[in-house]
């Protein structure tokens, strides 16, 4: 079989950003692969070690930069890497596209994905996906295993967890939870760089955004810079819920 797992490269949630000209500035950010792409990756690695014969291939849509983070994923284990170069910021809806042609003519029977974005926040690239692909879908999966050409596992509802069997093909979402992701080693850091790196331009896949970016704005509230006099613990307390009540209005 063969697994495609999307990686995606965000800011470090340490990571201070800048907005200069209305747009989003990472120069100097510390960039890292999305989270929930590492545990995509794990699961592709973990679902091979289990016994299942696969192939596996991360795919990035994105900056040049990118290349650091399907680095990352070779070196923990993937076989090699689809690298779809572009500077356009896509939506999932049209990522998805691009999703798809490649699941399909790579012959891909298992695409793992991300459950949400961390710099985008939205869950829909898994969803649309599986509808241009016309598969089944399979999101917030907490457990996964490949059995006798099946997917069994568990995944998160509004009443706690469902246990599930699905056939491949299918697309499956991931999230925190699944499994822990591993470190990659020194020899394998090594080896990556030896692995394939596929370099794709998006016209080849005849993909525009559906939407378009026209500025980006950092939230920052202003402190009230207000210094409790903490002599008496109590009128102090009496205080501090003074203003959260009726000047923050964080508390009813």
């Amino acid at each position: 079989m063969k697994i495609l797992t999307l990686i995606r490269q965000v800011p470090d949630a340490e990571a201070r950003v800048r907005v200069t000209n209305g747009a989003v500035d990472l120069e100097g950010a510390t960039l890292v692969m999305d989270g929930m792409d590492e545990y995509g990756v794990e699961q592709a690695l973990r679902l091979r070690e289990g016994g299942a014969d696969a192939e596996i291939v991360a795919l990035a849509v994105g900056p040049r930069r990118n290349e650091d983070a399907l680095r990352t994923a070779l070196a923990m284990g993937a076989d090699r890497a689809v690298h779809v170069e572009t500077d356009a910021v896509l939506d999932p809806i049209s990522l998805s596209k691009v999703v798809a042609r490649i699941a399909q003519t790579e012959g891909i029977d298992l695409v793992l994905v991300g459950g949400q974005q961390a710099d985008w926040d939205s869950q829909a690239l898994g969803a649309a996906t599986a509808e241009r692909l016309g598969w089944p879908q399979l999101t917030w999966t907490n457990g996964l295993q490949v059995q006798d050409g099946a997917l069994t596992g568990r995944h998160d509802v509004d009443e706690g967890n469902e246990t599930f069997t699905a056939t491949l093909p299918a697309v499956v979402t991931t999230q925190q939870g699944l499994n822990e992701p591993r470190y990659p080693t020194l020899p394998n850091i090594m080896k990556a760089k030896k692995k394939e790196l596929r370099k794709d331009t998006l016209d080849q896949y005849g993909v525009t955004p559906l939407v378009r970016v026209v500025g980006a704005e950092i939230q920052a509230r202003a402190r009230m810079n207000r210094v409790i006099d903490g002599k008496d613990p109590q009128a102090a307390a009496a205080q501090l819920l003074e203003l959260l009540r009726n000047e923050a209005k964080v508390i009813a």
